[in-house]
């Protein structure tokens, strides 16, 4: 398949009550956006949720999930409709794309050409999807994650956080070997290592330096301090693995766990 050319099949699913009609329109508009991309289309695949819970606010979720010649692309977006929630991925795709067409990924160390209505270092970031505040006492961890952490520098991954739409993203720091994130903040990305250890490099410019090391915890003592803390995601060790895990609040009030995977 060359550039530009349409995708024969777009993988679709769906959780909740979704009409079919909706799940034709969320094709159709990552089909146009497909278009315009740079690089040959693998695959495509498009999620559509409806939260039974009438008291979340936003229950309609739509997710775009495009591979580029071997490069993810994601977003994701929410709405008080199917639709809405449709409009808003698309124009997030659009960014993605955009990003991927100017070569943004392979400026590795760099920073972003400034686009209207596009994230950029000294701005602030797009609004991000709150989540339904459920009693503590009802929230469990119901989706774990565990991958092999990619080898990056964190320049490398704060394009990658980019183009996957993520809030943060959890890697082997290449100039160090640690387990680290790499978060927004409202002045750029931040890192966060598993360790403090003198004269370690200081990453590109954009991106700051978190003053704390992750500190080493259960998964209990993690949702304890995530709860505390107020935050929507904790970077912690953990206590017995000794990995770098993020414990984070999913959008429907409960817990997600993102772990390495084991060598």
């Amino acid at each position: 398949m060359m550039a530009g050319a349409p995708i024969s099949q777009v993988q679709t699913y769906t959780r909740g009550d979704v009409p079919r009609e909706e799940m034709d329109l969320a094709v159709q508009r990552v089909r146009s956006l497909l278009r315009q991309a740079p690089e040959p289309v693998l695959s495509a695949r498009v999620k559509l949720t409806m939260a039974a819970d009438p008291a979340v606010e936003r229950p309609a979720t739509a997710q775009a999930n495009v591979d580029l010649s071997g490069r993810l692309i994601r977003a994701q977006a929410t709405g008080q409709t199917t639709r809405e929630a449709i409009e808003r991925m698309g124009d997030r795709l659009r960014l993605r794309i955009d990003r991927a067409a100017r070569n943004w990924a392979g400026l590795r160390g760099g920073q972003p050409l400034a686009q209207p209505g596009e994230w950029r270092h000294q701005s602030s970031p797009a609004q991000r999807m709150p989540y339904y505040p459920r009693p503590p006492e009802d929230r469990t961890v119901i989706r774990r994650k565990s991958y092999a952490l990619a080898r990056q520098t964190a320049a490398e991954a704060a394009a990658d956080l980019e183009l996957l739409d993520y809030d943060f993203h959890l890697f082997t720091e290449q100039a160090t070997s640690q387990d680290s994130v790499v978060y927004r903040t409202p002045d750029g990305h931040r890192l966060a290592r598993a360790q403090l250890r003198p004269h370690q490099p200081v990453p590109a410019d954009g991106i700051s330096i978190s003053e704390h090391p992750a500190p080493s915890l259960t998964m209990q003592e993690a949702i304890i301090r995530l709860e505390a803390l107020g935050q929507p995601f904790l970077f912690f060790v953990d206590s017995q693995a000794r990995r770098g895990n993020v414990i984070y609040h999913r959008y429907d009030g409960h817990y997600g766990l993102i772990t390495p995977a084991a060598p």
